[in-house]
């Protein structure tokens, strides 16, 4: 009765069951996983948000595939005032969520059963967006040497005439690197080379944690590229569902993805009104709230830092961007265990690094915008429990 492309595994597993039950009897556990900034104190001012959705404008219908003139200059000002780029309002496409620009861009790119190159580690929505394009991934290793690196000999190998584009996450998620502008040259040549687009996810470019502005994929004009982002990570606020594709590259392909695009986009409609209206607002948020992540993003990574170090068995990797930090701890177990055991002996959650496709045991993911005083006190836990 149901299709292929939703034949997942539907029953929780070990991790999340032992999640359900210590929630279920009462247990208050120290959460070291919390992405969701609404839930973490962080919120921008309710009284601006709220009056911003509240524009008598949206009483009238007006549907513009590639979303209202005005919202999408509001994204334009937002990379001129953050990133010093001017683009063009045209070169943007409105959705609802980086999930759903994904969705269109595989769309774009892909028939049935062609494939997307995408880094391993990386997050796992991209499996159920790959099963719902009826596409298929490809990995390609991150590696790691005093910080992390694209295995371009791995990529090379990867790819097949069967490859559409490759997924650049940048900074990834959870590795937090960004790619190098070394990187990204050799990107655009790889993807000439093999007429692949790229398709980057900026939705943590601006928590570069030393401040230093890192270059947006939507300046690179040598190859297709599609560059996503959205409010969700921007101005921490992912209840408000708004984000876009940017393209750039060879004018000649950039206007016929536009055109193939804006026909998707059509056909699904799906970014509200209140939400365009009150966009230039919305992205307003993120100067009061974005000094208020950063330093959190600080004081947990020094807090971490700090009581790594009367712990030598157990280490960080390099982090130079976004909400996480990876913790190296030795291999006694596998990761999954491991968190099973830290969350009944110390009510602490944690995610274990095959969460992300580590290959490897011996790794767990934090998030660093975990509120101060539950972070230094789980990680306590943490570490005790390890050692």
């Amino acid at each position: 009765m149901f299709s292929n492309r939703t034949n997942w595994q539907l029953t929780p597993n070990a991790l999340t069951r032992a999640i359900e039950e210590a929630r279920t009897s009462g247990q208050n556990i120290l959460d070291l996983t919390v992405s969701n900034p609404t839930e973490a104190g962080i919120r921008p001012d309710p009284e601006a948000v709220l009056a911003a959705l509240a524009s008598p404008k949206a009483m009238r219908y007006d549907p513009q595939p590639r979303g209202l003139l005005e919202a999408r200059q509001a994204v334009c000002s937002y990379y001129r005032e953050s990133h010093q780029v001017h683009i063009d309002p045209k070169r943007l496409l409105l959705t609802t969520s980086t999930s759903e620009a994904y969705s269109y861009v595989f769309r774009l790119l892909c028939n049935p059963g062609d494939e997307i190159l995408v880094p391993k580690p990386s997050y796992p929505l991209f499996e159920f967006l790959a099963d719902l394009a009826d596409v298929k991934l490809v990995p390609y290793p991150l590696l790691y040497d005093h910080g992390w690196q694209i295995d371009f000999a791995s990529l090379e190998k990867a790819a097949t005439t069967q490859s559409r584009a490759v997924t650049l996450v940048h900074p990834n998620n959870p590795t937090g690197s960004y790619v190098s502008p070394t990187e990204m040259a050799a990107l655009n040549v790889f993807s000439r080379e093999h007429t692949l687009a790229l398709i980057a996810d900026e939705v943590f470019l601006d928590y570069a944690h030393d401040r230093a502005p890192r270059r947006s994929f939507i300046t690179n004009r040598d190859t297709l590229t599609f560059t996503l982002s959205g409010i969700s990570k921007i101005s921490a606020l992912p209840q408000m569902k708004l984000a876009w594709i940017a393209i750039s590259g060879p004018p000649e392909i950039v206007e016929d993805a536009g055109a193939r695009l804006e026909i998707i986009a059509d056909t699904y409609l799906s970014v509200n009104a209140p939400i365009q209206l009150a966009a230039a607002v919305l992205l307003d948020q993120r100067k009061k709230i974005q000094p208020i992540l950063l330093d959190r993003l600080r004081r947990n990574l020094a807090e971490l830092d700090t009581q790594l170090a009367s712990h030598p068995s157990c280490t960080r990797l390099q982090v130079d961007g976004g909400w996480y930090a990876i913790l190296r701890v030795p291999v006694l177990e596998a990761d999954e265990d491991l968190a099973i055991r830290l969350l009944k002996k110390g009510s602490v959650s944690i995610h274990p690094g095959h969460f992300y496709d580590f290959p490897n045991d011996g790794y767990l993911v934090l998030s660093l915008i975990t509120e101060p005083a539950d972070f230094r006190e789980g990680i306590a836990r943490l570490l005790q429990i390890v050692e």
